[in-house]
């Protein structure tokens, strides 16, 4: 129940108070910054049972449980069906909530097109919670109750493995998938309860052989006896030979006896266990006794194995009972928050930005979206432009009932087609009834395909508290108000809104309607009386963050009293009675309060004069003209009536629903042109899409050429490189067989010149020390040689080389000479020449 945030003292209004009195009341107080006696609650005090019933009854009336219902549907599990009625009919609950509940269902609708299999359709709930309470009291876990937890757990297993494959694939999809993301990882697995049940339980629940060698001695035991039984059995079932009496083996009470179905006697003796039916008489033979007994003291020790088995796996499951139930609350929790994601899949829903109403210029204070971008208002709504925006908004449950007439309409035709396929081939001609039967059924889906509900554009502007929508009957005015009254319920309790996007939409603290010609019989009201008692209780709950829907305001009574009481009634909830306020009338007197009041704003749900049919569209800013004359005209009544009938209206009405029809065409001409500029607007995002896309490939196209050339200076650089490598490598072979050549020619030289030099000092003179004289010049002079520092243009002789090079640069520290050797420089030792006396020219 919502509880208003402010409170009134109770001043009831005058039964005699005229319309103009009370404009007049609201006017002047307004002027002195006071408020009239109108804003007070109508109807006096609203006893206590009326505030609490107000909710309620409106959540009954916008049928918000079948909303529930279809929801819950999308559960996996009976306890999740519950858990999600009881959390959807729980609107009570604050802005912060919502927005967590908006959120837990957009991260939900991420993990299923992800494909982390969100299907708890194999998870028995009742069972794990029936094993949970048998635990916990001390009582013995049941087999199928311990398969439901196993079951569970995998479950759970497999939720955290798909998470963490995709946190594996990219870090990002952490926060996509929050606040479900701590939640199962927050989650326990308990393995080891999990190993032990399944070497003790079977997938049917029955206790395994090998889960105990006491339990397979029993089992065996049992088999056994129950073989020798049968044998028994079958024995002295061969051994009766009359035929006239009917032998049978049955078992009573797990013992094994025989049903004997004539009055005659037996060649066996048996204990007599009932007779005189008309099944026959059971006898226990004599013979099976025994084995009958031991079988059931044998069946006891295998019942006895069981509980021992039952109660050491009941022990593990207490062991880690918080575990198991923490993680039944997990999977109910996530299969509530699974079955909103897919309902708002199911029907195609959009993420709402929701905010907080500001009762101060209507400024949302806090506000959720779903990074739509605020590029341009087409593609998301200004939040200074738009209280509420909800474009092609449909009606849940009228969209709901279409879809599943379709779907039935579908099936029935594909019932009836293989219904003639198998009167075919069991050759049962139905003639042309199948044929015409099938017919139907196709004209009923095509008619149903064409007859799509039509969407209602809802977009309210942020100065405007009081909408009223006028317009005929049948026109679409009351399935608007549900429309509102359900998509703001929605976004409270976290579901997605089924409208196109954007979806901007405040979050209200009450939502309340009065709507229908339901009758107060228990209050003995009228249809007047309880739609003012409804009112009143509605007016004294509302709030500055409420919504409140009224349909047909002022009707039941005189149309003068009924728009009078209408105009002072949408006054006060203009002045302090709730943030938004939508309102159906036929009262024309309702349309002007717009040219009075800024507050307020018309609405029409437009009228094809032509097929004399609404089109369930909704003209806004445009109040709606009255038709009931044109359409009389247009049905042919006698035009002296149709004419009288405009004279009585008068001149005066008769220019306004020009004034209005004006209106109507240049609203359309907008709309036309509206969406004309839409969709060149459309065409230049994606004309300048395609260029960014151009762009970025002429970019990349530079980029690769770039690359390609680099890439071919290299090669060439590369083959360049290699060609001076082979052809320095040639000089060098070259310049190497050139200096051998050299070389030897050298050393026939110098043997010749030894054999010379050889002759001549046999003929020198010796000393008188006994060293020859020439033999001394000789070493003198060759010290005086090598001591010769060659200089720049020297021609100088390199031994190791066996050649003549020239000097070009001399480094006397280094002790390191550069020399040219044809096309080639290089440096070399001093110690490593023979200098020359002579000079390069």
């Amino acid at each position: 129940m919502f509880v208003a945030s402010f409170t009134r003292s109770p001043i009831p209004i005058c039964s005699t108070t005229s319309s103009s009195s009370v404009v007049a009341a609201s006017r002047l107080s307004r002027l002195r910054g006071r408020p009239c006696a109108h804003s007070r609650p109508l109807l006096g005090p609203v006893d206590r049972s009326s505030k609490a019933s107000a909710l309620s009854d409106s959540l009954k009336i916008l049928e918000w449980d079948k909303l529930c219902d279809a929801v819950a549907s999308y559960a996996g599990t009976a306890l999740g069906r519950d858990a999600t009625k009881a959390q959807l009919s729980s609107v009570d609950v604050c802005f912060d909530e919502s927005r967590r509940l908006l959120e837990e269902t957009a991260a939900a609708v991420e993990l299923i097109k992800y494909g982390a299999g969100l299907d708890f359709t194999r998870a028995n709930t009742v069972l794990v919670k029936s094993a949970i309470t048998r635990v916990s009291r001390g009582s013995l876990l049941d087999g199928v109750e311990a398969v439901a937890v196993v079951g569970l757990i995998q479950i759970a297993e497999t939720l955290q493995n798909s998470l963490k494959a995709a946190l594996k694939e990219d870090a990002e999809w952490y926060n996509r998938f929050m606040p479900l993301t701590q939640m199962l990882l927050d989650a326990v697995v308990s393995q080891s309860f999990v190993k032990t049940a399944q070497l003790m339980i079977d997938e049917d629940g029955s206790v395994k052989d090998s889960a105990s060698s006491e339990l397979r001695r029993s089992r065996d035991q049992v088999r056994v006896l129950e073989q020798k039984l049968y044998q028994l059995m079958d024995k002295l079932i061969g051994q009766e030979k009359n035929e006239t009496s009917t032998l049978e083996m049955c078992i009573v009470n797990g013992r094994c006896c025989i049903k004997v179905m004539t009055d005659r006697s037996t060649i066996f003796d048996g204990l007599l266990l009932s007779s005189g039916s008309r099944d026959g008489s059971i006898l226990e033979p004599i013979a099976a006794v025994p084995l009958n007994d031991e079988l059931q003291r044998a069946r006891a020790l295998v019942i006895k194995a069981e509980e021992e088995v039952l109660s050491k796996l009941a022990d593990k499951m207490l062991a880690e009972i918080d575990d198991i139930q923490n993680l039944l609350q997990i999977i109910i929790r996530l299969d509530v928050i699974t079955a909103r994601a897919k309902y708002s899949l199911a029907y195609d829903g959009t993420f709402p930005d929701i905010y907080m109403p500001n009762h101060i210029g209507g400024e949302p204070s806090d506000s959720l979206s779903q990074g739509a971008t605020t590029s341009s208002a087409s593609s998301h709504p200004s939040r200074r432009n738009w209280k509420l925006y909800m474009p092609k908004s449909y009606h849940p449950l009228l969209l709901k009932r279409h879809l599943e007439d379709l779907h039935n309409a579908k099936k029935d035709v594909v019932d009836t087609i293989a219904e003639i396929r198998r009167n075919l081939l069991g050759k049962h001609i139905e003639g042309n009834d199948g044929d015409a039967r099938l017919a139907s059924m196709k004209l009923r889906v095509s008619e149903l395909e064409k007859n799509y509900p039509v969407p209602v554009d809802l977009m309210i502007t942020e100065n405007t508290n009081v909408l009223v929508i006028t317009g005929p009957n049948t026109g679409g005015k009351t399935i608007s108000l549900k429309t509102v009254g359900l998509a703001s319920l929605m976004t409270k309790t976290g579901l997605y809104v089924l409208a196109s996007e954007p979806v901007k939409i405040p979050w209200f603290d009450g939502i309340y309607a009065d709507i229908g010609d339901e009758q107060s019989l228990t209050q003995s009201l009228s249809t007047f009386s309880g739609h003012l008692r409804q009112i009143g209780a509605i007016r004294s709950q509302s709030t500055h963050k409420s919504l409140v829907l009224l349909d047909e305001v002022g009707a039941g009574t005189n149309p003068l009293e009924g728009a009078a009481l209408g105009m002072s009634i949408l006054e006060s909830f203009a002045e302090t009675g709730s943030f938004l306020t939508i309102a159906t009338t036929h009262h024309g007197e309702l349309k002007m309060l717009k040219y009075r009041n800024d507050a307020f704003e018309n609405a029409c749900v437009e009228f094809d004069e032509l097929s004399l049919k609404p089109t369930y569209k909704i003209l806004w800013g445009v109040p709606g003209r009255s038709n009931a004359i044109n359409i009389a005209e247009r049905l042919g009544l006698n035009f002296v009536i149709v004419d009288g009938a405009r004279k009585l209206l008068g001149t005066a009405n008769a220019e306004i629903n020009e004034v209005i029809v004006d209106m109507e065409r240049f609203k359309q001409s907008f709309q036309e042109h509206l969406q004309e500029a839409e969709h060149y607007l459309m065409l230049s995002k994606e004309l300048r899409e395609s260029l960014l896309v151009a762009k970025k490939k002429i970019a990349d196209h530079a980029v690769k050429l770039k690359n390609r050339k680099t890439r071919a200076v290299l090669d060439s650089a590369s083959v360049a490189r290699s060609l001076l490598r082979s052809k320095l490598l040639q000089q060098q072979l070259q310049f190497r067989e050139s200096s051998e050549v050299e070389s030897e020619k050298g050393r026939v030289v110098s043997s010749r010149q030894s054999a010379e030099d050889l002759e001549q000092s046999k003929s020198c003179d010796i000393s008188p020390g006994g060293r020859s004289l020439s033999s001394e010049a000789s070493k003198a002079a060759g010290v005086d040689e090598q001591s010769k520092i060659p200089v720049a243009g020297d021609m100088v002789h390199v031994p190791s080389l066996g050649m003549q090079v020239v000097v070009s640069k001399v480094e006397e520290t280094k002790g390191e000479i550069i020399v040219q050797a044809g096309n080639m420089k290089l440096r070399l030792k001093l110690k490593d020449i023979q200098s020359q006396r002579s000079r390069t020219t």
